[in-house]
């Protein structure tokens, strides 16, 4: 099983203080069955002023995680990622090496939890038509979604990918979350899932109660989330959306909306 959002490296972000913590939490990611983790260290994020992240960084945090790993029985491969806090200027992000994964195809997008600006739907298009797929981050934890799903409809027709936080449909993250994930999850409307690890606590790899909770309220097969999904990523392949709208109740006329929005621009 693949993990592909979390916060694993140490000293890094909001994510362990200590080396020692980082090999605890792989422990744990081991015992679930986790093979692979992608460490998406939050990006340009108003909490990371201050600090200096660059892909140097990362790698060198990476090495020396990876010395003591090769010490003990955790057999786990760590990715190179990033969580890029949402900006008007992402594009003149995109030669910045930790900006995008999969070979630069794809880019894990986070927003402020109670503000979407519009200016994003410009800015994906910019970002699609440089050959970057927007992953949007845990979309259930945003205020502006939990009111308004069809949202997360809009950027599925735009050709985005959705990530959903496994903590947020057993309840973790808040009531609205798991409501919001939810319904997510029943109308298919997702590509991966993450743990968003940072810690060994209350935001612990959560991956196995959490798939199999989802299992649990759906009637389709989801197996891809586990590895073929997130290792298309990882490997910078194109991986195919397809959404079916024929028995959601969550369909809105605002997708027609999105839908013009990007014709209009060819």
């Amino acid at each position: 099983m693949i993990d592909f959002h979390n916060h694993i490296l140490p000293s890094l972000d909001d994510g362990p203080s200590s080396i020692d913590t980082s090999v605890s939490m792989l422990q744990h990611a081991q015992e679930q069955g986790i093979t692979d983790v992608v460490n998406t260290v939050h990006f340009k994020h108003p909490k990371m002023e201050g600090k200096k992240v660059s892909f140097e960084v990362v790698r060198e945090r990476l090495d020396n995680l990876n010395e003591l790993l090769e010490k003990s029985d955790i057999k786990i491969n760590i990715h190179i990622g990033s969580e890029v806090f949402f900006l008007p200027n992402l594009l003149e992000l995109i030669d910045n090496p930790l900006s995008t994964m999969g070979k630069g195809k794809y880019m894990l997008i986070e927003f402020h939890p109670f503000n979407i600006p519009d200016v994003h739907k410009q800015v994906f298009f910019d970002l699609k038509m440089n050959g970057i797929t927007p992953i949007i981050a845990h979309p259930e934890r945003y205020n502006q979604v939990q009111e308004n799903i069809n949202i997360v409809a809009d950027w599925l027709e735009a050709g985005c990918i959705i990530q959903i936080d496994a903590g947020s449909p057993i309840g973790l993250l808040g009531k609205k979350a798991k409501i919001t994930s939810e319904r997510l999850i029943k109308n298919n409307w997702f590509q991966l899932i993450g743990s968003d690890a940072h810690d060994n606590k209350n935001r612990n790899f959560c991956m196995k109660d959490s798939l199999r909770y989802i299992d649990s309220i759906v009637d389709f097969d989801l197996s891809h989330l586990r590895i073929q999904n997130p290792k298309k990523i990882i490997q910078g392949e194109p991986l195919n959306i397809d959404i079916n709208y024929q028995n959601s109740s969550n369909k809105v006329s605002s997708l027609e909306k999105f839908k013009n929005f990007f014709k209009e621009k060819f």
